[in-house]
């Protein structure tokens, strides 16, 4: 591996030209293709087999006229106070706001609120509902826009009038705030190398396999339904991988000028060593993201393909283009703190914690293990959900809406539930009709059961349920499960079966389905990763310890997640503007993303420790040297990546926000506390017995050379080995 990638580097050193050339070529295409025939993302949030899903698949086969599959919006108007919505004012204006929205585009149908009796007991307040013959990605920022434009007249005569419904909410996009995290990348990469060239290609390499990777998202976007979270989870973590991947290998191609290499020798030699680390540590995310897919969660798998692939050209950039560009750059990127002269040992700051946590390494770890699991502790409460109008922001339209709703109606007018009545098998259909509707209207939680509707057959139809509690509720929850159940009951006395949609419905299938899959999807990645960490450490006790470590951090962060998004800690210093349930798909995308970027810093300190080891040094100092040499580099990927994340909690989407809080957190523990911290205890604690493996499974595994120590061996030893090597990558 090693001697490939040495013999890569010079290539790409010597064919710069062309290399860049290439890569240029790649970049333009995709972009071009990327304006050209891009589609619309998707904001649905659906898997196919849930109960929910069915019976939307049924409704569009049989009962097309429902519109179940498409967008829908609330219409709350609340009248002036002092005068209602029934009298003669209030009644011309709401019976004038439902004739526009009628003729909104895309709009299939209008509930009238005095048809419907959807009018509060105050008579203050009255609740129409809108239908949409597309679904709510197909709408345009026109259609939303169409949408509330009609309620301006009713506020010009006093009347309060919010939306609500997945037909309000746009699709979540990026702006100019997550660039902070970018610059504060830039300032640390400044202060790591003291030079500006050097600062640079690192995040011009990241831009330039960003926008790559974003340019294939997009253009795969016109042939594919993407969900809308997908370039922006891209976007986060190939920034994020990309700089730091050509962090470490700038990092190696200094310290080679520093040995007083040339600069072809030197980026040779730094993409041997350092870019085998990055081969590895692109794989262990590669798995962890394209893991997603095997979960059964169509929208998670396309985040996590989409996301691996981001990070694939990461790797392929670092060890192609970045050696191209070290071409052009020279010896520049040395800046001026470099002398190409061998300069006597320091102890470094790196070296000092090193030591101090040797010699004190059964209270470092102590300290450590209690401090993570107090932090944890918060997670024991966690409750997962998908976000709704009750977790929108405070000044939202939506959050409005659904306050007034509440208030006026209670809190599951905001999460009706439909339930479909399949009556095809049925003697007497209409007595299965009304059975299905006194058997759901008797259960606790259920404030009211509308008439059904019936399509042309007569063996379909639709009842809309209205709980008492609201969308999130654990009440709800138990609803949707025992109107369910009354489907057994029914088929028995009627032949009728019931089945429960709706986006409350669906949302509770989802969570459901996510939580079910992370323990499998977790013994995946682990089992994976552990064999790849055994193939680079060459001991089971480094993957063992590795993976421990990362389950602690996870923990970890998982307990400030539920502090701040759900019991609303430091909200206002964060920018948090709403909390409530976590993100239902955020644990087990949090474990996939978190457990990549984890064995990245694993990789990069422990193999520089690993290859002090196999050049000779004893445990201990082997564990002091390579942590001297990788902590100023590790420290400053992680604050990279820190600031990265951190960038995203600026967003306007809850979603977006917590991912972005919960992986610059889960890097700051796993970085500082766990590789930084129980790794050099642990190491200078087990000593040699850290590099234990079984002599019969040392003859299995391969020999990957990751510390280059056979490539170290050719080319330290002159004669025809270095000739060949050399000679090679001409």
């Amino acid at each position: 591996m090693a001697t490939f990638l040495y013999r890569l580097g010079r290539l790409s050193f010597r064919r710069r030209a062309l290399v860049a050339a290439v890569w240029a070529a790649v970049l333009v295409a995709l972009g071009l293709g990327a304006l050209t025939l891009s589609g619309q993302l998707s904001n649905s949030v659906t898997i196919p087999g849930t109960e929910s899903q069915r019976a939307i698949d049924q409704l569009t086969e049989k009962f097309p006229q429902a519109n179940a599959g498409g967008a829908t919006a609330r219409v709350v108007i609340e009248a002036p106070a002092g005068t209602t919505v029934t009298d003669a004012k209030g009644k011309a204006a709401v019976e004038a706001l439902v004739g526009q929205l009628k003729t909104a585009p895309k709009v299939a149908a209008v509930v009238d609120p005095f048809q419907a009796q959807s009018i509060s007991p105050d008579k203050r307040v009255a609740l129409a509902q809108v239908s949409y013959g597309a679904k709510a990605y197909e709408l345009t920022d026109g259609d939303r826009e169409a949408l509330q434009e009609p309620a301006e007249e009713a506020r010009a005569h006093g009347f309060t009038v919010e939306f609500g419904g997945d037909a309000v909410q746009g699709i979540p996009e990026t702006g100019a705030t997550e660039g902070l995290g970018v610059a504060v990348a830039a300032v640390v990469l400044i202060i790591t190398f003291g030079s500006l060239v050097a600062a640079g290609i690192p995040l011009l390499t990241a831009l330039i396999g960003v926008g790559t990777g974003m340019g294939g998202i997009f253009l795969a976007s016109g042939f594919l339904e993407l969900n809308s979270n997908t370039p922006i989870l891209a976007l986060m973590i190939g920034l994020a991988v990309g700089i730091d991947y050509a962090l470490f290998i700038v990092s190696r191609y200094r310290h080679e000028l520093k040995l007083g290499r040339d600069p072809e020798e030197a980026a040779g030699r730094a993409t041997g060593t350092a870019g085998s680390a990055v081969v590895f540590a692109g794989l262990t995310v590669i798995i962890a993201l394209a893991g997603l897919t095997v979960v059964g969660i169509p929208f998670l798998g396309q985040m996590g393909v989409a996301a691996a692939v981001t990070v694939a050209v990461a790797v392929l950039i670092a060890l192609t283009l970045l050696p191209a560009i070290l071409g052009f750059a020279g010896t520049r990127v040395a800046g001026e703190r470099i002398r190409l002269r061998r300069k006597p040992v320091e102890t470094t700051h790196g070296e000092r914690w090193a030591r101090f946590v040797a010699r004190h390494r059964i209270p470092v770890l102590l300290v450590a293990l209690a401090g993570m699991a107090v932090v944890a502790l918060p997670a024991l409460g966690m409750q997962l959900g998908l976000p709704n109008d009750s977790t929108a922001a405070p000044e939202s339209t939506q959050k409005k809406a659904y306050d007034i709703a509440s208030r006026s109606f209670g809190e599951g007018s905001n999460g009706p539930l439909l339930v479909v009545v399949d009556a095809g098998a049925s003697t007497n259909r209409q007595v299965a009709l009304g059975q299905a509707a006194s058997n759901i209207a008797k259960l606790p939680d259920v404030a009211a059961v509308t008439p059904p509707r019936v399509n042309q057959a007569g063996d379909t139809a639709l009842l809309t349920v209205i709980p008492k509690s609201g969308p999130s509720s654990t009440q709800t929850e138990d609803l949707v499960a025992a109107i369910r159940s009354e489907s057994g009951v029914l088929e028995n006395a009627t032949g009728a079966k019931l089945a429960v949609t709706g986006q409350t419905a669906a949302n509770i299938d989802v969570s459901e389905k996510l939580s079910d899959a992370m323990l499998p999807y977790l013994a995946l990645i682990v089992g994976l990763a552990f064999v790849l960490l055994m193939l680079v450490f060459r001991s089971v006790v480094v993957p063992l310890k590795a993976t421990i470590g990362f389950l602690g951090s996870v923990a970890a962060t998982f307990g400030a997640v539920v502090a701040v998004f759900q019991w609303g800690w430091l909200t206002d210093l964060l920018g948090v503007e709403s909390t409530g349930p976590i993100m239902s798909m955020l644990p087990i995308l949090l474990i996939g993303v978190l457990f990549g970027l984890a064995m990245d810093y694993q990789v990069f300190l422990v193999t520089r420790m690993r290859e002090e080891h196999v050049h000779g040094a004893e445990p201990q100092e082997a564990m002091v040297t390579g942590f001297r040499h990788g902590a100023r580099v590790v420290v400053a990927a992680a604050l990279i990546m820190i600031s990265v994340f951190a960038g995203f909690i600026l967003a306007e989407s809850a979603l977006i926000q917590s991912i972005g809080f919960a992986l610059a957190f889960g890097v700051l523990v796993d970085a500082f506390v766990v590789r930084m911290t129980l790794v050099p205890a642990v190491m200078s604690l087990l000593g040699r017995g850290a590099w234990w493996l079984p002599k019969w499974l040392d003859r299995i595994l391969p020999d990957v050379d990751v510390e280059g120590e056979k490539l170290t061996k050719h080319l330290d030893a002159p004669g025809d080995d270095e000739r060949e090597l050399v000679g090679a990558s001409r």
